[in-house]
């Protein structure tokens, strides 16, 4: 990344198809329609524009009937915009040895900089033994990996949320994680309602657990959340917006809104990330 460039890094982006089915129509009902393009091309001139970086993904999930874009796909895409993009995979952790293998072969691609899992879409529990093998591949390389948690706005709406679990969100599964692979960073996605004091205790606790801030507008942010990220988790909270649901636009119009420090706001934008991907 050109990080002197760049006023920001944007930790959690989706790269999706046009194609979205019911699923992709609730969420937009939900999140609202920004009218972004889903398109790549359009992905890479909307942050270069902004100067912000990005990490982009495509999850790997079958509930929903939503295509995932191929990770070698992301990984070819983030070589074309390396001024700007990074490039994470999507691996179902519970797909077994095949999981393994293809975590492997990613990590020895070297496009790839990280991983992200869904796990009320690829329906498990964090800390199921099933994805203790996975996860061995990724601490053993030092892998980041971004643990959706909370709310799924995904399948809200829908007929049984479109059959998505939230038991699967609850972000203390994901301390057993952290107890077992030191060596993994974890990014707790979102403001992890209704667990948010889950989230902020691993955060707190755990020193290679972070929390970004997507899939939310900062104007709705819990108290608790403003208060631990201005003080005990100000080196230790990133900058996500989940587009295209959520645009930076809007989310960084409504962050200059809220009770940040002015000294924490660069922190949140740029650093931390910075600091935790190995760009400084």
């Amino acid at each position: 990344m050109d990080i002197q460039n760049l006023i920001a890094i944007d930790t959690h982006v989706h790269i999706e198809s046009e194609d979205q089915g019911a699923a992709g129509e609730a969420a937009r009902k939900y999140f609202g329609n920004t009218g972004v393009s889903y398109g790549r091309k359009q992905l890479a001139e909307y942050y270069r524009s902004r100067k912000i970086g990005c990490v982009v993904f495509s999850v790997d999930e079958r509930i929903t009937g939503r295509p995932q874009v191929p990770n070698d796909e992301v990984a070819a895409f983030a070589a074309d915009n390396s001024d700007i993009v990074m490039a994470f995979a999507s691996v179902d952790p519970t797909r077994g040895p095949a999981a393994v293998a293809e975590a492997r072969r990613l990590i020895a691609s070297g496009g790839i900089r990280g991983f992200k899992l869904h796990p009320p879409l690829q329906q498990f529990h964090p800390n199921d033994k099933i994805a203790y093998p996975f996860y061995e591949v990724l601490n053993e390389a030092k892998m980041p990996v971004v643990f959706h948690t909370g709310h799924s706005g995904i399948g809200t709406g829908m007929p049984g949320g479109g059959g998505i679990r939230l038991k699967y969100g609850n972000p203390m599964d994901i301390d057993d994680v952290a107890v077992d692979f030191p060596d993994m960073p974890v990014i707790l996605a979102h403001p992890s309602f209704p667990w948010q004091d889950e989230a902020i205790s691993v955060c707190l606790h755990k020193p290679q657990v972070y929390i970004d801030l997507s899939g939310w507008s900062p104007k709705y942010f819990p108290p608790n959340l403003i208060q631990y990220a201005n003080t005990l988790l100000k080196r230790k909270v990133l900058f996500g917006s989940d587009y295209p649901l959520i645009t930076p636009d809007r989310w960084m119009s409504d962050f200059a809104a809220i009770a940040i420090k002015d000294e924490v706001r660069p922190l949140i934008l740029k650093e931390n990330a910075m600091r935790l991907f190995g760009l400084a």
